[in-house]
């Protein structure tokens, strides 16, 4: 299956656009609508759940309603918590059509599939729905996203892959290789199933444009592009890539995503070997440099074993265990971190000088420890 539909390699993704007031700008939304499509582009994505339902309306009112259709591709999705029972899905379809403002959607895709709720979809027989919707002229494509284990997606697929089309994977250079996420085992999964890759992800939610300092200096003297570009173009030089989305919130990132892509080249061998360097880099980097000494467990009243919590945590980052894996790796003793009272005994004490109370936080609150 191939899509030649879609113009070169490079979506807009609609899931962080420019704000303003709480509100999408659309001003500045019009603005890069516009440098999207004169620069040769024409794939655009978006959720129900983006930015709490505005992402539709501002395809409606700033893409639909200035632009021919056949000027423009859109992709939506159909995500799990928008319905219960069978008789839910094709209503809540209906309705997002209307807030697009189109009578077809190119792609549809089974929203953020995994083990658990791909459960639900086949209970509420999404799948067939879906199918119907595209015999009837309202769906050109259909696809999915995923975010499990490659084995999932190998039952996935191996289970619905006369409807699904394509698959759309989170996939990066620092991913690649990560066992939670396991982008390059995916990614061969889909191909085995014959199916095209489209791509969420490049930049791992803008980690890969703040990169630690070491590795900003490796790529620097690797490239003249931007660390954004840098991904992107990782991400787009895989054969199977059909499409690269990239979430956009302002001008400057269209014109830096919009030069690196237009004229697209693949990355060179150097390039390509240097990224396995710069996943061991930011890895390590990135490392909390704990001793696991151990003089904060006695020091803290609230009894966390922190060295453990850091231990876990760089192993994490080190792409040796999985998120789960990490948490659930606390000695059965320790406190969790919401128990934390902020005293700073353990800072007082610690060796290392570590800002132990910031490190913990952060930990909480990106990672849900």
């Amino acid at each position: 299956m191939s899509f030649p539909e879609i113009k070169k390699n490079f979506g807009f993704g609609c899931m962080r656009l420019p704000m303003k007031d709480d509100q999408v700008d659309y001003e500045e939304f019009n603005r890069m609508i516009d440098a999207f499509i004169d620069a040769g582009f024409n794939y655009f994505d978006t959720a129900h759940g983006y930015i709490g339902g505005k992402s539709e309306l501002a395809i409606r009112d700033c893409l639909a309603a200035r632009y021919p259709r056949e000027k423009f591709l859109l992709a939506n999705k159909l995500t799990h918590p928008y319905f219960e029972t069978e008789a839910d899905v094709r209503p809540f379809f209906m309705d997002q059509l209307s807030r697009c403002g189109v009578e077809y959607f190119d792609f549809y895709l089974f929203h953020t599939l995994n083990a658990t709720n791909y459960k639900k979809h086949k209970a509420c027989k999404t799948f067939e729905t879906v199918k119907q919707l595209k015999e009837e002229g309202k769906i050109r494509h259909i696809a999915m996203s995923f975010h499990d284990t490659a084995d999932v997606l190998d039952m996935i697929l191996s289970e619905q892959g006369e409807i699904i089309e394509a698959v759309q994977l989170q996939f990066n250079y620092l991913d690649y290789d990560d066992p939670g996420v396991q982008s390059k085992k995916c990614y061969d999964v889909a191909i085995k199933h014959g199916k095209k890759v489209l791509i969420m992800e490049p930049v791992k939610g803008g980690v890969l444009v703040n990169l630690p300092d070491e590795a900003a200096k490796k790529l620097s003297a690797l490239t003249d592009g931007s660390q954004a570009s840098f991904a992107i173009r990782y991400a787009a030089s895989f054969p199977e890539v059909v499409m690269v989305l990239s979430g956009m919130g302002n001008m400057d990132m269209m014109n830096d995503n919009i030069s690196t892509m237009r004229d697209f080249v693949p990355l060179s061998e150097t390039e390509m070997n240097a990224t396995e360097d710069l996943r061991e880099t930011i890895r390590r980097v990135r490392q909390i440099q704990c001793t696991k000494c151990e003089y904060c467990v006695d020091g803290c009243p609230a009894g966390i074993k922190i060295p453990y919590v850091f231990a876990n945590y760089n192993n994490y980052l080190a792409a040796k265990i999985t998120r789960r894996e990490a948490k659930e790796n606390q000695p059965a003793d320790s406190a969790t971190l919401d128990a934390c009272i902020k005293c700073g005994a353990c800072e007082e004490i610690c060796p290392q000088s570590l800002p132990i109370r910031e490190l913990l936080e952060q930990i909480a609150e990106r990672y849900s420890w």
